[in-house]
Parts: C-alpha cells; sequence; structure tokens
C-alpha cells in the first residue's frame, strides 16, 4: 500500500505534517477530511523519508536499542489488554507508561500516534523495522484482517520467548567453557610474559646450554614482552575487517557456509537455523499468511544465503504447483526427517502444525547437543591448559635438572 506525506490545517488553522498509508490519494483525502482536518498538500512519501522514518537513528543504533525480553513482554501485555476489550490506543498508552527504557518508550509512541492518526497497527510497527522484524508486522496485518490480533500477539508473544529461552539456554551452557578459556589465556600470557622473564634470566647469568623446549620458552616469550601490541593490533584488525566486509556478498556467503560445515558447530548451527525457519512458517500459516509470501518472511529471518536459496527454490516449486516438501528436498540440506514431516503435513492438511512440531523436535536436539558439546569441551580444554602448563614447567625445570648433573 503506498505511503504519502501531508500538511492539512486542523479546526483550529494550525498546520500539522505526518504521514498515512491508503489506497490512493483521494482515498488518503477522504481519510484525513474524516478525521476534521483540511488537507493542503498531499504526496507520495520519498524513499528517504520513508528510510528515515523506519530507523532509530544512526546514534541509535550504538546508543540505544530494545531487548528481545522487552519486547516480548509489551506483545504479551498488549495481547492481555486487548483481551480485556481496552482499545488499541488505550492499550498502548498503558504499555507506555509501563515502559523503562526511554527508546521503546519513544517508538511505542509514535506507534500510537500513527494509530491515532488512521493508521493501521501493522504500518505504525512497519515504520521501525529495527525493533518489529517482517515476521511481526505481516503476522500483525494479517491478524488486523481477520479480527484476531490478541490471539496473534500472544502467538508472537510466546514465538519471541521460545526463541529467547532457547538462546539463553545455549548461551549457559558456553559460558563455562568461555569463561575457563578466558581465564585460562590471561593465566598463560601472565606466565610467559612476566613469571618466565624472570626465571630466565637466571639461565641467561650462567651461560650455559639450554635445551631446546627452554629456548623455545623463552623465544615466546620474548616475542610475547616486546610485540604484544602488534597481536592486539592483529585481534583488533581482524575482527574490524569481519565487521566491515561481513556484508559483502562474497564474503557473507563464506561466512555462512563456514556456520554450516564447521566441525561440532556446524551440525548445531544448521538445526538452530532449521527449526527457526520451521517455527517462522508455521505460525505465519497459522496467522493466515499465503505460502509464498510467509516463505520469503521466514527466509529473510533465517538471514544465511545458502538456506535462502533452498527456499527460493521452494517457493519456485511452490508456484508451480508442486508441493514444499518436494523444493526444500532437493538441495539436500534440510535434514530427511524435516522434510518428510512436511510432506506428511501437506497431505494431511496440516503444515502449520506439523512446521512447529518439526520446530520443537529440533529444539530438544539442539539443547541435548550443546550439552554434549559442553562435557567434550570442559576436558578438552583443561587437557590443553595442562599441556600448556606442563610444557612451561618441563622447559623451566629441564636446565635446573641439568646444572644438577653439573654440580654432581
Amino acid at each position: 500500500m503506498p505511503v504519502y506525506e501531508y500538511v492539512v490545517l486542523d479546526q483550529k488553522g494550525r498546520e500539522k505534517k505526518g504521514i498515512l498509508d491508503a489506497e490512493g490519494q483521494s482515498a488518503a483525502k477522504q481519510r484525513l477530511r474524516a478525521k476534521g482536518y483540511f488537507p493542503i498538500e498531499i504526496k507520495e512519501a520519498r524513499q528517504q523519508k520513508r528510510a528515515a522514518a523506519r530507523g532509530l537513528g544512526f546514534l541509535g543504533r550504538f546508543f540505544g536499542g530494545v531487548s528481545k525480553a522487552e519486547l516480548n513482554s509489551a506483545t504479551r501485555l498488549l495481547s492481555t489488554l486487548l483481551s480485556a476489550g481496552l482499545p488499541l490506543d488505550r492499550a498502548l498508552q498503558t504499555i507506555i507508561g509501563q515502559i523503562q527504557n526511554p527508546h521503546f518508550k519513544k517508538i511505542l509512541a509514535q506507534v500510537k500516534d500513527s494509530v491515532t492518526e488512521g493508521n493501521s497497527l501493522a504500518f505504525a510497527l512497519s515504520q521501525h523495522p529495527r525493533v518489529f522484524s517482517g515476521l511481526y508486522v505481516n503476522m500483525v496485518r494479517s491478524a488486523e484482517a481477520s479480527g484476531t490480533l490478541e490471539l496473534v500477539l500472544e502467538r508472537l508473544a510466546e514465538f519471541g520467548e521460545n526463541q529467547q529461552m532457547l538462546m539463553n539456554k545455549i548461551r549457559a551452557a558456553m559460558a563455562y567453557p568461555l569463561f575457563m578459556t578466558v581465564i585460562g589465556s590471561l593465566v598463560l600470557v601472565f606466565l610467559i610474559s612476566f613469571v618466565v622473564p624472570n626465571i630466565t634470566k637466571i639461565f641467561h647469568q650462567m651461560r650455559q646450554a639450554l635445551p631446546l623446549p627452554t629456548i623455545l620458552l623463552i623465544s615466546i616469550s620474548r616475542f610475547m614482552g616486546n610485540y604484544w601490541w602488534s597481536l592486539v593490533l592483529f585481534v583488533v584488525a581482524a575482527i574490524a575487517v569481519v565487521i566491515i566486509f561481513k556484508e559483502k556478498p562474497k564474503v557473507k556467503e563464506f561466512l555462512d557456509l563456514l556456520r554450516l560445515r564447521l566441525p561440532l558447530v556446524g551440525p548445531i548451527y544448521t538445526k538452530l537455523t532449521v527449526s527457526r525457519f520451521c517455527r517462522t512458517l508455521g505460525n505465519l500459516l497459522m496467522a493466515g499468511i499465503p505460502i509464498i509470501t510467509g516463505l520469503q518472511i521466514a527466509k529473510n529471518i533465517v538471514q544465511n544465503v545458502h538456506i535462502g536459496r533452498i527456499v527460493d527454490s521452494a517457493i519456485d516449486e511452490v508456484e508451480k504447483g508442486r508441493a514444499l516438501a518436494e523444493g526444500i528436498s532437493r538441495a539436500g540440506l534440510f535434514p530427511g526427517i524435516v522434510v518428510q514431516m512436511i510432506a506428511v503435513g501437506e497431505q494431511s492438511g496440516q503444515l502449520e502444525k506439523m512446521l512447529v512440531k518439526a520446530a520443537e523436535t529440533y529444539e530438544k536436539e539442539i539443547e541435548a547437543n550443546i550439552t554434549a558439546l559442553t562435557s567434550i569441551l570442559e576436558p578438552v580444554l583443561i587437557l590443553v591448559m595442562g599441556v600448556v602448563v606442563g610444557f612451561i614447567v618441563i622447559s623451566i625445570l629441564l636446565p635446573i635438572f641439568e646444572m644438577n648433573q653439573l654440580v654432581r
């Protein structure tokens, strides 16, 4: 639906500006007059202004944002208030009063103003794509058309809470191995940079031939002491390069493939991506969104080039009248059980339910895989740290043993 900028006079003769969506200029003019405004100028919104209206702004990306938990909480509260019979504008005003995040409060105030001006809730939300995803906006748009807004908002809250819970479990499972890695690395840097140089001074004063492990340890210690800044610079530069170039098509394609193919982590990432795709598409179909539109939205939510190509292929197959399962199975990236569940869902007319079940199945597998991975990582990290510390100890003790033999 086109978006229009307007300049109007209210009943007191004051000039007001804004934007609204309408079928055409005449429809926009009628809506404004119905609200008691006198239209002065109505024109289709320029792309730059539409883009500006949608974002939180350049500074907002760095100094403000809305967490998934805040969005889920607001969505559930809005569903509850609407179910209780509260009008949409009053429900939004109530939520604004409950929000602590000033950025989120400002966004919701803009949403409320847009709704009060006569725009749909979906249109008002679509002006803030950094907060409200395509999935969110399209489900709300479908719900407004079917009169099931509170029900769909509840589903959106459940979807968001489920995704947040899964990611929290993954973070919690990986926290301990990551903590051990950081602490172990700091201890090793301290030993090599400060402890080892003081001990090796004694060996140099004795002017004795040193064993190979000790020479190697001294070389590493000197390098760390003299060129530590180059290591820090290299790490910072590597991170900066990834951040700057990660959205370049070739780089993104490589990184997306790497995520899918990495040992141990790759299968977990694949299952996470597939489960998110299935749950997203299932929720969209439950909201009454056509399957082609649902596939396009789910593809954008997944944000993986290779998965996206499979979905594009599936869209082509569906448009030709073929089964979704057939289109997905050809690439071989989607697990066989998911393809079978989709096929069963299509045959039984319960595709959306089977998609959600497939997502639930893979979410349970992800939790089990993460637990297994952490149980492997912990002893491996301990072993690696033990080997490195053992090398340092042996490198220090070998010259001491040789000196004792010479004394005897």
